[in-house]
C-alpha cells in the first residue's frame, strides 16, 4: 500500500490536488489506452482509472516488489 501512494505521490509531482492536469498520468494513458493525451479530461481519467483498476493495482504491486528488491539488493 505504501508503494501505491509513493508511485502516485511522485507521478503526480505539481498537481497533487488535480492529478488529472499532470501530463506523465495523460502520457501513461496514451501509451496504455491509445487516447491522445491533449484529449484527455479529468473524466477521462475518473472512468479509465475504474475500468482498469484490477490492472493499475497489480501494476503499483509489480512497481511496489521490483523497488523492495532494489532496496534489498544495495545492502
Amino acid at each position: 500500500m505504501i508503494s501505491a501512494i509513493r508511485f502516485l505521490w511522485n507521478a503526480t509531482s505539481g498537481h497533487r490536488l488535480r492529478p488529472w492536469r499532470s501530463e506523465y498520468l495523460k502520457w501513461r494513458i496514451e501509451t496504455y489506452s491509445g487516447m491522445k493525451a491533449e484529449n484527455i479530461a479529468p473524466q477521462d481519467i475518473l472512468r479509465f482509472s475504474w475500468q482498469e483498476k484490477w490492472n493499475l493495482l497489480r501494476f503499483l504491486k509489480w512497481a511496489g516488489d521490483l523497488q523492495k528488491q532494489a532496496i534489498a539488493g544495495r545492502r
